[in-house]
């Protein structure tokens, strides 16, 4: 898919919270983008192409992205969330999150970066609880996991260092976003707490950082977890 001289990227998790709210920021600036995931986002635009996948479905992911060709930029933004505090932790709660954030980043960067054009962006949507947070174990760890696995890739990849042709890889690293994942039975041992600055983050926040970073001011910052919290981390 082509669409003149529009910028590509891979987005997963379109449809809904923060994976939806960057393809229509990123369609606004007028990328192309290829959506991955499981639902239909309801997308209605000539330069948005749907792929239905489970991202859990590591073989499935892995050949979808190598059909995708070369892009300008990958962001990863499927999520899921389970949390427990410790003697009620479930082992399989914890592979499924796993899979969906750190295993599957594996798998699409793993395809896409080799053919990335010069100047390519990747963007992993982690988490404030990167660091910790009492209850939330599991998901921290896979969250943690990204900082470890973007600061190796982008180590990696700025050997491209000639001007404009370097890779970039961080992580956006928000805290509660007012997402559908908010509410999700699957976390309430661990109900959101309003951050300081007096409300949830909104997916469309997260989306412009995200957009910046993809975007022609963003080329200088790589192998960074960038905290976007409404004063949660105070």
């Amino acid at each position: 898919m082509t669409h003149g001289d529009s910028k590509r990227a891979v987005v997963t998790g379109v449809s809904s919270g923060i994976g939806a709210a960057t393809a229509r920021r990123l369609l606004g600036d007028g990328w192309a983008v290829t959506g991955f995931s499981r639902r239909d986002p309801g997308i209605d635009d000539d330069r948005f192409l749907w792929t239905a996948v489970d991202l859990g479905d590591l073989d499935a992911l892995s050949e979808h992205a190598t059909a995708v060709g070369p892009v300008d930029a990958v962001v990863h933004a499927a999520g899921l969330q389970s949390s427990a505090p410790l003697g009620k932790l479930q082992v399989d709660d914890g592979l499924a999150m796993w899979r969906i954030h750190v295993a599957a980043a594996e798998v699409l960067v793993n395809a896409l970066a080799p053919s990335m054009r010069d100047g390519g962006r990747v963007v992993l949507v982690g988490s404030r609880t990167m660091s910790g947070t009492a209850g939330k174990s599991q998901y921290a760890a896979t969250k943690s996991a990204l900082v470890g696995m973007s600061r190796s890739w982008a180590a990696e990849l700025v050997d491209r260092a000639i001007v404009d042709r370097a890779i970039t890889v961080n992580v956006v690293a928000p805290g509660p976003t007012d997402t559908p994942m908010l509410n999700d039975p699957a976390r309430t041992s661990t109900p959101p707490k309003l951050p300081p600055l007096g409300r949830f983050i909104a997916p469309e926040e997260v989306a412009g950082l995200i957009g910046f970073l993809v975007g022609p001011l963003g080329g200088n910052i790589t192998g960074q977890a960038i905290v976007q919290c409404a004063g949660a981390s105070l």
